[in-house]
């Protein structure tokens, strides 16, 4: 993720000798000076010290670790946090109080510049300082704000883990492909193409997904069969519940790291 935002950045118009790294391992700080022409530090003192705004892009599990080093070093700098589950207070706490934190949770098609990322911050983030921390992610896609911290869970659940939902619809489809004979090369071209066609039809159409379906369901059709078997399977619920179970995960996973002050 932090070589997606680097990358979408620099497409941007940033400047790469305005991006500092911290990165332990010695072959990816070569990979990033190579690939992207920033400053790569193997400690966190020579990439903060000129820093305005400090982006954690870590795994939840190495927050403690990296804020715990950073806690000196912070001052009034703007915080933004990519870890997921991690709340504000809980970075905060990390940090030795700051509360200048921006959280936000994006997806993994930002790799290729197509993400989606919920922000989230407290009334101790100025308005320059949102929009500072907005442009950043809306380099590698669409950024938006959510109202409240908790909504964080939500998107976590939704558009966070969404990416695999759609894999895993995928993967379905190319089983059934495989099922009715179907070349293998040409099935993931039918597959893939329709779900990209499907969410171009779907962003550019001012009517609601269930609309676009009915005009795609014909009575006494194929679509129709196939959908009256997902109807019988109750999938559409199955899929609320499946996501609200991620949303209850994601909080349990903040109450723990919460829980670990």
């Amino acid at each position: 993720m932090a070589s997606a935002l680097i990358g979408g950045m620099l497409a941007r118009g940033y400047d790469a000798h305005d991006i500092g790294v911290i990165e332990l391992l010695p072959e990816a700080r070569a990979r990033l000076v190579r690939e992207f022409g920033v400053a790569a530090h193997a400690s966190a003192a020579p990439a903060v010290q000129t820093a305005d705004c400090i982006v954690l892009a870590v795994k939840p599990q190495q927050m403690r670790a990296l804020a715990t080093e950073l806690a000196p070093l912070v001052g009034d700098r703007l915080i933004v946090s990519i870890a997921a589950g991690v709340r504000r207070g809980t970075v905060s706490a990390w940090l030795g109080g700051t509360r200048r934190i921006v959280r936000v949770m994006p997806n993994t098609p930002a790799l290729v510049g197509a993400g989606v990322t919920a922000l989230n911050a407290g009334p101790e983030v100025t308005e320059a300082e949102r929009a500072a921390a907005q442009a950043i992610f809306a380099s590698v896609g669409e950024a938006l704000w959510v109202p409240r911290e908790e909504d964080i869970d939500a998107v976590t659940a939704v558009s966070g883990s969404g990416p695999a939902y759609v894999f895993y619809f995928m993967e379905a489809m190319l089983a059934a492909c495989a099922q009715l004979g179907l070349d293998p090369v040409a099935s993931r071209t039918l597959v893939l193409q329709t779900f990209a066609g499907a969410t171009k039809l779907a962003l550019g159409a001012e009517e609601p997904p269930a609309t676009l379906r009915e005009r795609v369901t014909s009575k006494g059709g194929t679509t129709e069969a196939a959908l009256a078997r997902f109807a019988a399977d109750d999938l559409k619920s199955r899929i609320v519940a499946a996501i609200g179970i991620a949303a209850e995960r994601s909080r349990e996973l903040g109450d723990q790291l919460a829980a670990g002050h």
